[in-house]
């Protein structure tokens, strides 16, 4: 059995974590036979100290894989999947890239509009931290708060005014739209593992009930918000 450990339900999302939707969508679009363990006590044995990771077990035997392209890999490998082969060579280096970029780029103005954000901070500190007891609930967001700020600091977003992080996400929204367009899937008809991660991303600015101007600005782009619609209804209805 394949278990899932990720965070859990949360904003309205199957998990707050778009690379926890990600490895989730893949797994919904693959289907595999697989059990969602949520939980922030998953981050204690998270073998990179991130979540998601997967974990096999196998008689005596327990494989555990981390991080979201990863676990993808690994299971395409493993059980010969075919989610992909409709896919040129060309289609899967693009896809390799349009990857990179929502990893690297927009999940960055995604922790921005959450934990930088004053006017969301107070939706993300309830969501998250609300079922903390009280003692630890006065301490434990505002550090977390602020590691992720410095974080945010460091990897060079929050350099950037409010409006200049809008319009560098908007840029990867409309690019998203262009590539859509009006097919169903962005390769085609037919869902691919991309579809999974464009889903994991678009779905915490579309779906997610976090709102701002970044999230508004998401839902602007018709073809998406219909994207997210027919993966929620075929995949998780």
């Amino acid at each position: 059995m394949i278990k899932l450990h990720g965070f859990g339900p949360n904003l309205g999302v199957m998990d707050a974590s778009p690379f926890v939707v990600k490895a989730d969508a893949f797994l919904k679009m693959s289907g595999l036979d697989y059990k969602n363990v949520s939980g922030i006590r998953n981050m204690k044995k998270a073998p990179k100290g991130k979540l998601p990771y997967i974990s096999i077990e196998e008689g005596n035997e327990t494989t555990l894989v981390a991080d979201s392209q990863a676990i993808i890999d690994y299971l395409t490998t493993r059980y010969q999947l075919t989610l992909d082969d409709h896919l040129s060579k060309e289609d899967k280096a693009h896809a390799y890239l349009m990857t990179k970029s929502l990893d690297e780029n927009l999940y960055w103005c995604l922790l921005y509009c959450r934990w930088n954000l004053q006017e969301t901070w107070p939706t993300v500190n309830k969501a998250f931290f609300n079922k903390m007891p009280f003692w630890l609930r006065a301490v434990v967001p505002t550090l977390y708060r602020r590691t992720v700020i410095k974080n945010l600091y460091a990897q060079g977003t929050s350099r950037h005014s409010y409006d200049e992080i809008i319009a560098i996400a908007d840029k990867t929204f409309n690019a998203l739209a262009d590539i859509l367009a009006d097919k169903a899937y962005f390769f085609g008809e037919k869902p691919s593992s991309f579809d999974a991660t464009a889903y994991a991303f678009l779905c915490q600015f579309i779906t997610a009930k976090c709102p701002n101007k970044l999230n508004d600005r998401a839902k602007g782009y018709d073809n998406l918000v219909r994207f997210c619609q027919r993966i929620e209804q075929q995949f998780y209805s």
